[in-house]
Order: C-alpha cells, then structure tokens, then sequence
C-alpha cells in the first residue's frame, strides 16, 4: 500500500510541475521566515465544563542557495518547537525537530543532474512518549541523530522544485536510547548504525492561490539488507497569508521508520499565528 502510495505521488507532482518554466538568477539566494502560533483558553467559574490550556510553536524555515551554471548548490534548513499545557499539568513538548539538507549538483546538460547530498536530522529538546504512566523520556538532542550522505541523479528543472534517486548511507547515532541503534541480533549494545542503500526525494513549493502556498517535502531511503522496508518522512504544509504578518496554516507529517515503532507516525496541525520576513 505504500509503495502504491508513493508511487501516485511522484507520478502525480512530477507530471503537474513540468507544465512550468523558468531559470535562476546567478549567485546566492537567501531567505528566512519564523513563525509565532499560539492557542490560549483561561476559565474561572466556568459551569460549561472545560480546563484552561496552553498551545504554542516557534517555526523557522530558512534557505541559502547559490547559482552559477554549470553548479547549483542548495541548503535548507527546518526548526520546530512546541509545547502544550492542559489543566495542572505541566509543559510538554508537542514539536521537536531539526532537519537540514544541502544538495550540490552539476549540470551536463541531460535531462537530469549527478548530485551529492547531505541530510541531518534530531530532536532540539528532551522527547517522552507521554502515553506511558509515568511518561517516559524517548529522545535527546543527537540521541537519536540522523546523517545520511547520498549520490544520483536530480531532476530540477523547475525552480523551487527538485526530484532525485540515487544510492545513499545512513548513520545513526545514539547515547542513551540505543533501541534507534542497537543490532538485537548481537550480544553488545551498538551506538551507532550504519546502513547503505537507496534514497528519493521530492521537494518543493507551490502557489495554489494568490495568498496561499503548498510546500511539500518527502524523504524515502531502504537498506539493501531489506529493500522491501522503506524509511518514509513526509512534511505537507498548506498555508493562508489574509494580512501581512497574519496566516493560517496547516501541516501534516507522516513519518515511517521500523527502528522508531512498527506503526506509521502522523502528526496534523491548524494554527493560526504571525509570520515574519527575516531577510
């Protein structure tokens, strides 16, 4: 079913972007939005029920790209956090990620590119699986870490949109919570695991309307020990400008990894916050 799922959607927004057409500027781009949401909810003598709340995330979303044909070399970088508070209890943490990619290609004038890439990946603050009495701590910053270096081909011919596939290795780096690294098939207890394999990729943005955008970002890569087992990360966020620092916007993340849990992980969430230009 997943790899069904996967399949339609590289078809799909492969087919979609190759209706459009438009070169880069030559040298460095750089961009940098944070964004501020928050949700709060007091009561004092409420006789209709409920429990004072708390909700709030930082986002930041930044980008330095450099152009000069034949080379293209681009960087992003995603931070999230969050946390939320219901009633007595106290903060917990709701988002909680880094994630960086930088991609260097070079154009030799066939339909797609040879690139190299880098991918890290961790937590910023302290993890806990909260469904656990007492809750339990599940990830530290760098514990998990996540590095994955790859070489291929990438189509990007449209701006702000890229396709590539190609083979990679994956290291993960663990202290305290081995379960992400650790061989259950050895006697010791491995802090560190390296895998090679294939990675794919798709990455861009999207104007739907005249003030709302739709970025998606969808990571796969398999180990060659077992191709039938892909790690999937997919990041959607679809998000409504109404006045200039104003927006509502809606994210949805899906996340597959066996070394985490068994279970397909989805995170949603709709919010309404500030948004502001760095530079």
């Amino acid at each position: 079913m997943i790899k069904k799922l996967l399949f339609l959607v590289f078809f799909t927004l492969t087919t979609f972007l190759l209706a459009q057409d438009e070169k880069p500027k030559e040298g460095w781009e750089t961009s940098g939005v944070a964004a501020f949401n928050i949700s709060q909810v007091a009561l004092s003598n409420w006789t209709q029920g409920g429990d004072n709340s708390l909700v709030f995330n930082v986002i930041g979303n930044f980008a330095a790209n450099y152009y000069s044909n034949p080379w293209k070399f681009t960087n992003s970088l995603k931070i999230s956090f969050g946390k939320t508070k219901i009633g007595d209890q106290e903060l917990r943490t709701a988002d909680n990620e880094i994630f960086l990619e930088d991609i260097l290609s070079y154009s030799v004038g066939w339909v797609v590119d040879p690139y190299i890439s880098n991918i890290f990946r961790t937590v910023i603050a302290k993890g806990y699986d909260y469904s656990a009495e007492p809750f339990v701590q599940t990830a530290a910053f760098l514990d998990p870490g996540y590095l994955q270096q790859g070489f291929g081909f990438i189509y990007q011919a449209i701006p702000n949109w890229h396709f590539k596939m190609g083979l990679a290795t994956k290291e993960t780096m663990t202290n305290q919570f081995t379960k992400y690294s650790d061989d259950p098939e050895t006697a010791d207890i491995e802090t560190f695991k390296f895998e090679t394999g294939i990675e794919a990729g798709i990455k861009g943005e999207t104007t739907l309307h005249e003030n709302v955008l739709f970025t998606t970002d969808l990571g796969l890569f398999s180990a060659f020990e077992n191709l039938s087992v892909w790690d999937v990360r997919w990041d959607n966020t679809l998000t409504a400008k109404f006045s200039e620092i104003f927006n509502v916007n809606f994210n949805f993340q899906l996340l597959y990894d066996t070394d985490q849990t068994l279970k397909t992980q989805i995170k949603e969430a709709l919010q309404i916050g500030i948004t502001y230009t760095l530079f």
